[in-house]
């Protein structure tokens, strides 16, 4: 286990982030097409990254056995619709999602470690993770305790990452970072390799709760450290996006991005995901607009 003054000293002596060029070169690659044949196999790429997401106060099981069913058979009328990702709920509710989609491959993740504020004592957060693991989670979506990141106490977070992974047993850990209260960019790159430090599977943009959540450059600056780590380590840690991102020309531009910042490596499942509710209607929409020439409206499909 690193020393405070250790992880300090690290985080601190990253290369600066250039605002400005960050934002212009996000800027720029948003501003690539693709071909119509490519562009079918980006929908259906983007739909198998999918972590198909509810977490409301007011989610049911009988709502998450829907979106399971969904999740599985994303479009009745086009069966060769890839499925999505996983299923993302909160840990009471993973039993549900774990039962309607046994047998299909998809995986359950949980927030979990008092998501989204991630206000609690650490034993409460492990006693989180522990049990939605033992309901069968196949992932967990940690949030770090901003104000001890904010305040320099980097090694709270860091052991705090550490704890939660050793609970996830063989469960994978992504890592929320909530970009939006990061206030720059520098901080999103020393919140990235902390985490990564300390264990992290994927690290994860934000929790979807506050603006701003998911942007390009951040989800750039991030896809930077995961690149340099597995140069500096050899360890591959993934990438999701999350919040904000509801139509399918947003989904191809971070495909884009994964390719030309990451590299082709990380175009899979397995290392970046996209975590949504609404966008998956919309890739929906345009798959079968590629395949019938018909433009279907929303009501053609059910609502997350």
């Amino acid at each position: 286990m690193p020393t405070g003054v250790e992880l300090r000293g690290f985080l601190h002596g990253l290369p600066g982030v250039d605002q400005v060029g960050a934002d212009e070169r996000a800027a720029r690659l948003g501003t690539r097409s693709i071909k119509t044949t490519a562009k079918a196999a980006a929908i259906d790429l983007a739909i198998s990254m999918v972590d198909l997401t509810t977490l409301e106060g007011a989610d049911t099981a009988g709502k998450v056995r829907a979106l399971c069913a969904k999740a599985v058979r994303p479009d009745p009328a086009q069966p060769d619709a890839p499925k999505v990702g996983a299923v993302c709920v909160y840990s009471d509710l993973v039993g549900v999602a774990v039962d309607a989609l046994r047998g299909s491959g998809i995986g359950v993740a949980s927030v979990a470690t008092a998501f989204p504020a991630g206000r609690a004592p650490l034993e409460a957060k492990l006693a989180d993770t522990r049990a939605a693991v033992a309901a069968g989670a196949t992932e967990i979506d940690m949030v770090i305790d901003r104000g001890a990141f904010l305040a320099g106490d980097y090694l709270k977070v860091h052991e705090e990452i550490v704890e939660t992974k050793r609970a996830c047993g063989d469960a994978h850990l992504k890592v929320i970072l909530e970009t939006g209260e990061l206030r720059t960019y520098d901080n999103v790159r020393r919140a990235s390799w902390l985490a990564m430090r300390a264990g992290a599977d994927f690290i994860k943009t934000s929790t979807g709760k506050i603006s701003p959540a998911a942007t390009p450059p951040v989800t750039m600056i991030m896809l930077e450290a995961v690149r340099d780590f597995r140069a500096a380590t050899g360890r591959t840690v993934g990438v999701k996006p999350a919040g904000g991102i509801r139509t399918t020309k947003d989904a191809i531009k971070y495909l884009v991005m994964v390719n030309e910042v990451a590299g082709p490596d990380w175009l899979t499942p397995d290392l970046f995901r996209i975590g949504a509710s609404s966008l998956l209607n919309d890739l929906l929409m345009q798959r079968r607009k590629l395949a019938t020439g018909v433009y279907s409206g929303p009501d053609h499909f059910t609502l997350d």
